[in-house]
């Protein structure tokens, strides 16, 4: 028997989050992690092609990242071990909510995942040490079409729930989001 996943929406139209059936025993739980038929019922119909895994330390924060058109990459998070406060942000020029942002922890134990969409940058702080976030995209990754908006960026205003302590140097030297190239409309 398949296993209900819920979807909600957040703040920002299309992002979305999703819980996914949980059954704990003794044993521990058991989940479904992903299910195409589960989540079509809720008319969500993306092609995933690549998964991606990164391991991370506590303060260690990775983003804000995005790939351009016609690379544009949509993304579902979810965390393995461990928390982060995950966050898409709006980089689409003529939507009403451009340069806003959404931000949920994201945990191991409570089955549940944010949907980054296409024009949306995207980046997470891990609450704990070896922490694992899974991705599953929606195109591969193309290097040449990789872009990066200033985590801290403060028209963006991203509100972590803490100090980041462990920054790529190419994620700290980012541009703001007025001087990033993006092309999402």
């Amino acid at each position: 028997m398949p296993m209900p996943i819920a979807v909600q929406p957040t703040e920002i139209p299309n992002v979305l989050q999703f819980e996914a059936g949980i059954i704990r025993d003794a044993r521990g739980y058991f989940t479904e992690l992903y299910s195409r038929p589960q989540l079509e019922l809720h008319g969500f119909r993306e092609n995933f092609v690549q998964d991606n895994l990164s391991l991370s330390k506590r303060g260690t924060l990775r983003g804000l990242h995005y790939q351009l058109e016609p690379h544009g990459m949509g993304k579902l998070v979810r965390v393995l071990q461990g928390r982060v406060f995950d966050v898409a942000v709006d980089i689409r020029k003529s939507s009403p909510t451009y340069g806003r942002w959404v931000g949920r922890e994201l945990d191991a134990e409570r089955g549940v995942a944010l949907w980054v969409p296409v024009g949306f940058a995207h980046g997470f702080v891990a609450l704990e040490d070896d922490t694992l976030v899974m991705y599953k995209c929606t195109t591969h990754h193309e290097p040449a079409a990789e872009r990066i908006v200033r985590w801290n960026d403060p028209r963006i205003g991203v509100r972590w729930p803490i100090q980041p302590t462990l920054i790529a140097d190419k994620d700290a030297a980012a541009p703001t989001l007025d001087g990033a190239e993006h092309n999402f409309e």
